[in-house]
């Protein structure tokens, strides 16, 4: 495999993204590929990048999320393991390519996980990461009001296919965001 420099992919993800808080989203999705890579004994930077540029098309091209995609990381010769992660967080949703390795599987399932981590650190009194508990995290994941956009089955299913219990995915995928929070926008007043 050919890796994907993480000063490439952040050069690609800022031409195709300009929102401040669909960047933040890539960071905080990096953030924690890159804390599940360490856990896995993987490559931190590959599994970064993926979390970096699963998104790529979004802000551009929502009607073709994931397609547009390829089509731009196909263009610009980026190896296909980018590629192939990058589409299956969308399985079931707007792609039928189904996570396969470690790496695809938890992108599919911290994607949504961190959106719901980075909503409720914004409504909590410190807006930071760095003091947040699983607890909060599981009782605002059961709220369906809060976050709304927030899809719980795929967050579930993942959590199933990774074989790993939802609280460890909760915890592990705040740690990996708590590592990079100023980054992220989520060190609040702490």
């Amino acid at each position: 495999m050919e890796k994907l420099s993480r000063e490439d992919a952040w050069e690609l993800l800022c031409e195709y993204t300009k929102t401040p808080a669909l960047r933040k989203h890539a960071l905080a999705v990096e953030a924690a590929m890159a804390h599940f890579a360490r856990l896995n004994g993987e490559d931190e930077e590959v599994w970064g990048v993926v979390g970096l540029l699963h998104d790529l098309d979004y802000e551009k091209y929502p009607e073709e999320h994931c397609h547009k995609a390829e089509e731009i990381m196909s263009e610009r010769e980026v190896d296909e393991i980018y590629i192939r992660a990058m589409k299956t967080h969308g399985y079931g949703i707007c792609t039928e390519v189904k996570p396969e390795s470690q790496m695809e599987k938890t992108l599919f399932t911290i994607d949504e996980l961190t959106g719901l981590i980075n909503a409720l650190c914004l409504m909590r009194p410190s807006k930071s990461v760095l003091d947040l508990e699983v607890k909060s995290v599981k009782k605002k994941f059961k709220d369906k009001s809060f976050a709304a956009g927030v899809n719980r089955e795929v967050i579930i299913k993942g959590c199933e296919m990774l074989g790993i219990d939802l609280d460890e995915v909760m915890r592990e995928t705040i740690e990996g965001m708590k590592e990079r929070a100023e980054e992220i926008g989520l060190k609040g007043a702490l």
